[in-house]
């Protein structure tokens, strides 16, 4: 769907630029743009977030040689190496996948650097380096 919304307001854009359109095509394509993507952008989030007490609680993580261990308040989660085939690294996460479809997000941003470097070693030895 944002990819048809996408199309049509360049589209439309470059219609309305040349003149072969009113202004009326290019003006509700922009507006249906904007729209969806402040909905996706912002609203499907903050809802998301708003309702969950999942998100409201503190995790913390332990990654020794032998599995990674998740814990609050609730309870504790422990996972061996082997359980993950693969990890990526985004600028913001670390994602180590179950499956290809199925992974799990380790947040950067209480990280110091030098944890990080230590990490991306860790996850470079337990993951990175084990063939499917």
């Amino acid at each position: 769907m944002m990819i048809l919304v996408n199309v049509f307001a360049i589209v439309a854009a470059v219609l309305f630029y040349s003149k072969k359109i009113r202004p009326e095509p290019f003006f509700l394509g922009s507006f249906i743009w904007i729209g969806m993507m402040v909905a996706v952008w912002y609203i499907l989030p903050y809802s998301i977030f708003k309702k969950s007490p999942t998100f409201k609680q503190t995790f913390s993580m332990e990654f020794t040689p032998s599995q990674i261990r998740l814990e609050n308040e609730v309870g504790r989660a422990t996972w061996n190496w082997q359980d993950f085939v693969k990890f990526l690294e985004s600028p913001h996460f670390f994602h180590l996948y179950f499956t290809e479809k199925s992974f799990f997000i380790v947040p950067k941003e209480n990280m110091t650097e030098d944890f990080r470097h230590e990490l991306r070693g860790l996850l470079n030895t337990k993951i990175g380096d084990r063939k499917k």
